[in-house]
């Protein structure tokens, strides 16, 4: 009897879970005996360990990415009249939260090889209205930021992070999510450090940004009922702060994990019609939450990787200037050349730290024969 081929899922959380399963299930039972579902102690604790892996001097549990982001801003009193630069390539989240703060995205071309912000195209996209620019460290890959800040020190405006794919990067030794006024995290469960659910974070070393942080976090409060402000609620679960304790302990062996598939990808798809992610500047580091290559003929590779078992994902197909969603900003088609190439022709494979070397065997082995016969 033949051997059936072997089938590599996008992602495989329980590869993950397993290992971990009694401690997670004796962290859950002690929130269970506690019953703090709201603000618990595992929350204060999970702000203390994320703020020192960090390397920063506040963190602040909050119920997802999004709600990160928009919260800074609000924070910020960044709102209407007021611009945002934001990447055309990011999940819309990133533009998301500038709309949701009341205030105006204004999209920025990308680099061709690294698909990141660069201090020259977020210079080309300022107006006499930006108050902020919200680096995005795609795909887990940082972003230049000292230039970056250099530039938004220059121009007087406020650097954030949008660290959401980005957990233990560091550029220069340091840890992203510090560089700028503040940062947001998603801890979304496909994450390289994921909840059981919905969850996120902030970053910052701002004292005062940090207090009023946390009082819009819980509906504007310093104290029950003593609400100095309109806040809205925007509270981490106690369960899932629990959860990411545990992980947070594995974090530095996953990506590096994470680190030695996407070499092991890079080797086996060298001679190959797809182009790897690009090698990494003198400073910059990669955690790999998505491996991404690109191919002018990604509809027909997908199709060859769906046939054979191999899960793959987009990320993302449509830059953000060409959504519905955003259609009433008026950009033309080719505002963003280099965002909108990429959208047409990247392609995410598979990508955890439990990968194989069999499972990256299989999904180039695939990848090589379906750019020969889509080619």
């Amino acid at each position: 009897m033949s051997q059936m081929p072997l089938t590599v899922p996008f992602l495989d959380l329980h590869s993950q879970i397993a290992p971990l399963r009694d401690e997670f299930d004796a962290a859950i039972r002690r929130v269970l005996d506690t019953c703090g579902f709201v603000l618990g102690e595992d929350v204060k604790a999970f702000e203390s360990e994320w703020a020192e892996y960090c390397g920063a001097r506040f963190a602040l549990g909050v119920d997802n990415g999004t709600n990160a982001l928009h919260l800074i801003l609000r924070a910020l009193e960044i709102g209407a009249g007021d611009d945002v630069i934001v990447p055309a390539n990011s999940f819309i989240a990133t533009a998301e939260a500038v709309s949701w703060a009341g205030a105006r995205p204004v999209f920025a071309d990308v680099d061709e090889a690294t698909h990141l912000l660069t201090a020259a195209t977020v210079e080309a996209a300022i107006t006499p209205r930006t108050r902020a620019v919200m680096a995005v460290h795609l795909f887990g890959r940082t972003v230049d930021l000292e230039a970056l800040r250099a530039l938004c020190e220059a121009r007087g405006i406020y650097l954030l992070e949008d660290a959401a794919q980005a957990h233990g990067a560091r550029w220069n030794g340091q840890r992203v999510g510090t560089f700028g006024i503040a940062a947001g995290w998603s801890f979304y469960p496909g994450k390289n450090l994921g909840a059981f659910g919905d969850g996120g974070a902030i970053t910052t070393n701002d004292e005062h940004l940090y207090q009023t942080l946390a009082q819009i976090r819980d509906h504007g409060q310093v104290k029950k009922y003593d609400h100095r402000r309109i806040g809205t609620n925007a509270r981490l679960d106690t369960l899932q702060a629990a959860v990411l304790r545990i992980k947070l302990r594995h974090l530095d062996s996953w990506n590096a994990a994470r680190r030695r598939n996407a070499a092991t990808y890079a080797k086996l798809l060298a001679e190959s019609e797809f182009r790897v992610p690009a090698p990494l500047r003198s400073g910059e580091d990669h955690v790999y939450h998505l491996y991404v290559v690109r191919h002018p003929q990604r509809s027909a590779v997908a199709q060859a990787l769906q046939e054979n078992g191999i899960g793959h994902g987009l990320h993302y197909p449509v830059a953000l200037h060409r959504t519905a969603a955003y259609a009433e900003l008026g950009y033309a088609p080719g505002s963003f050349p280099n965002a909108e190439r990429q959208a047409d022709e990247i392609l995410s494979l598979p990508m955890y730290a439990e990968l194989t070397d069999s499972h990256i065997e299989r999904v180039c082995d695939v990848l090589k024969r379906a750019s020969f016969v889509s080619g």
